[in-house]
């Protein structure tokens, strides 16, 4: 117990709790994004649940992971000549979807959504499709936020309490992201864009993770992104008394 509370310990525990924080905006964005699609009354309680999940998975993860990283490399599935493990397979799949929500949503954003379906009701999106989607994606994000805590920290018992400790953080913080990027059309497009860019460096990833890791790939889309998001920020200071334009909202769920 003693071995906890040494410098050494301490100082991975800060570092780790900063690392998995930043991996967490990724999901902190995504999570904004639905939970604005949602009813008000419902958004706290799903966003309560979403930590709760996010909690619960990574430390499952955390005490699988010494199974998780033994299948590193062992294929699961093959096609032709090209063999995928267990992580490639999730990376592949999550990237997949999220381009998809993605492009979806920015679709939503600029189109509008069918207003009535057969019948000639609304067509809406419900509290568990919503959480269902926090959850699928959440799960694909978990995987890097244990792998960064594995090669961080020495002991279990650190790394369990800094992702607590990140999503409580994130949890605290999520709702005031998803305000602020609901009330700015512009930030909201280019979250969405971010989003797409991350699908991509998922799907790069699980398709060739030995060639991504080389490229550091994430560096450079990290870069963008935060190169992107500081001039968007002057943009909305430059133009902050000029009404924003106003995107086509998804009608909100049933009550």
């Amino acid at each position: 117990m003693s071995t906890l509370f040494t410098t050494e310990s301490l100082i991975s525990f800060v570092i780790l709790v900063v690392l998995e924080i930043v991996l967490g905006i990724d999901n902190v964005i995504f999570v904004s994004i639905i939970m604005n699609r949602i009813a008000a009354k419902y958004r706290e309680r799903a966003r309560s649940l979403w930590m709760a999940f996010g909690i619960i998975t990574r430390t499952a993860l955390l005490f699988a992971l010494s199974w998780l990283l033994k299948q590193k490399g062992k294929p699961v599935l093959s096609i032709g000549e090209k063999s995928f493990d267990l992580a490639s397979i999730i990376m592949l799949a999550g990237g997949l979807f999220l381009i998809y929500k993605s492009v979806k949503e920015i679709h939503h954003k600029l189109e509008g959504e069918i207003e009535q379906a057969a019948g000639g009701k609304a067509t809406h999106m419900g509290f568990w499709q919503a959480m269902l989607q926090i959850v699928l994606i959440d799960m694909v994000f978990s995987f890097d936020s244990i792998i960064t805590a594995g090669g961080t920290a020495k002991h279990i018992e650190i790394m369990i309490a800094a992702v607590i400790v990140a999503m409580v953080v994130m949890f605290l913080f999520s709702a005031g992201i998803a305000n602020f990027i609901h009330k700015r059309p512009t930030l909201k497009m280019l979250a969405l864009s971010f989003l797409v860019m991350i699908g991509f460096v998922l799907l790069v990833e699980g398709w060739d993770p030995v060639r991504s890791h080389d490229m550091h790939l994430k560096n450079y889309v990290y870069f963008a992104m935060a190169f992107s998001f500081s001039v968007e920020l002057l943009n909305l200071r430059m133009t902050k008394k000029i009404k924003p334009v106003e995107l086509r909202e998804p009608l909100p769920p049933k009550e």
